[in-house]
C-alpha cells in the first residue's frame, strides 16, 4: 500500500528538523521524473534554499580499485568522531548493460551506514550522467538542510564524473594506489588539474615502500601543472582506509584549502559559478527532453538513425532534419 503524499510543509518541517525518514522521502521526491513531484520538488528545495550552503563539500574520486568506499567509510567516522555530521553521497551512474549499480550498496561503508550522524545516498539511475549529478545536487541541498555540515561526494571515476564533480564541491580529493608506475599514466591530465589534494591510498602493511614511492612522483607530476587556486598548492599524503593512518592530515588539508578559499573570496565566486553552471545545465537537459520527446522528432529519429548506421546520410544532414522537424532552421 503506499504511504499518502507529504505536504510541501510536512516536507520542509521534517527536513529542517533533522528526520531522516522525511529527508529520505524528500530525495525520492527529487528523484522523481513526474512532472507533479518535480514541481513539489522545487518548491520544496526553494523554501529550504536559505537554510542551505552551510556545510564543507568535499569531491573523492580515483580510478575503479582504489580504495575510495573503505576511506569514505574511515574518513566519515573520523570526522563523526570529531562532532561533525557526516553525508556520503555517491554519484553512481548505473551500468549501461544490467541498469544496476555500479558502486553498489550502503554495505560497502558498513560503519558508517549504522552511524546515526551519517547518511548514505547512492545515485543509481539510467538516465543520463547529467540526471544523476542533478540530483545529487538537489541532494546534497537537502542533507545540508537537514545539518549535515560535511557533505562527502564520491565518484565512479570513469567518464565525465570526475569534473561533473569537481563542478559542485568546494575541495576535490584524487586518490591515487601504491603502485602508481601504470596508475600515473592512467591519470588523465585534466583530473591531476582539479586536484586540490592528492592521497596515495592503501599505504600500509607491504605496500608502504610503493606508496612512498608513488608519492614522489605525484609530486614530480605536480611541478608541471597549474593549480586551479590562487595561492594553493595541492598537497601530496599518504593514507590508508584500512588503518585510517593520515586521516587526520587529509582533512587538515581540505580544512586549510578552505581557509585559503575564504580569505581570499574564492569560496563565494566558484559557489556563484557553480550555481549558474547548474542553471545552464538544467537548460540543456530540459532542452534535450523536449526535443526527444516531440512527436515531429520521434517521427523521423528511427528513420534518421537507421540512415546515419547505414552511411547513407551523415551525421550531420540528419542532426539538422530533426532540429527542423523540432522548429530549429540553420
Amino acid at each position: 500500500m503506499a504511504r499518502p503524499r507529504l505536504s510541501i510543509d510536512d516536507y520542509a518541517t521534517g527536513v529542517l528538523a533533522g528526520d531522516r525518514t522525511v529527508l529520505g522521502r524528500a530525495i525520492t521526491l527529487v528523484e522523481s521524473r513526474r512532472p507533479s513531484d518535480q514541481d513539489l520538488a522545487q518548491e520544496l528545495l526553494t523554501r529550504l534554499l536559505p537554510h542551505t550552503g552551510g556545510a564543507v563539500r568535499v569531491g573523492i574520486t580515483g580510478s575503479p580499485g582504489v580504495g575510495k568506499s573503505t576511506l569514505l567509510d574511515s574518513l566519515g567516522m573520523h570526522l563523526v568522531g570529531q562532532g561533525h555530521r557526516v553525508a556520503v553521497l555517491a554519484v553512481d551512474p548505473s551500468s549501461s548493460i544490467t541498469g544496476g549499480s555500479i558502486l553498489g550498496d550502503k554495505t560497502r561503508m558498513s560503519r558508517l551506514a549504522v552511524e546515526r550522524s551519517a547518511f548514505i545516498r547512492p545515485s543509481p539511475s539510467a538516465a543520463s550522467l547529467g540526471g544523476v549529478t542533478r540530483r545529487t545536487r538537489e541532494t546534497m541541498l537537502l542533507c545540508e538542510a537537514a545539518g549535515f555540515d560535511v557533505v562527502l561526494v564520491e565518484t565512479v571515476g570513469v567518464g565525465q564524473s570526475e569534473t561533473m564533480v569537481a563542478d559542485m564541491v568546494d575541495h576535490f580529493v584524487v586518490l591515487t594506489l601504491p603502485n602508481s608506475g601504470d596508475e600515473l599514466q592512467g591519470i588523465k591530465k585534466g583530473v591531476l588539474e582539479l586536484a586540490d589534494v592528492l592521497a596515495v591510498n592503501k599505504a600500509d602493511g607491504d605496500t608502504l615502500p610503493d606508496a612512498r614511492r608513488a608519492l614522489r612522483e605525484l609530486q614530480a607530476a605536480l611541478r608541471y601543472l597549474r593549480p586551479r587556486h590562487e595561492g594553493w598548492t595541492p598537497p601530496t599524503l599518504m593514507v590508508s582506509g584500512l588503518t585510517e593512518f593520515g586521516l587526520s592530515a587529509l582533512w587538515d588539508a581540505v580544512r586549510r584549502h578552505r581557509d585559503v578559499l575564504v580569505d581570499t573570496g574564492a569560496l563565494e565566486t566558484q559557489r556563484t559559478a557553480q550555481m549558474r553552471h547548474w542553471m545552464w545545465a538544467m537548460i540543456e537537459e530540459r532542452l534535450l527532453d523536449a526535443f526527444r520527446q516531440a512527436p515531429a522528432v520521434q517521427a523521423e529519429l528511427a528513420s534518421l538513425e537507421e540512415q546515419v548506421d547505414a552511411g547513407s546520410t551523415t551525421p550531420s544532414l540528419a542532426a539538422a532534419a530533426l532540429l527542423s522537424a523540432f522548429g530549429i532552421e540553420q
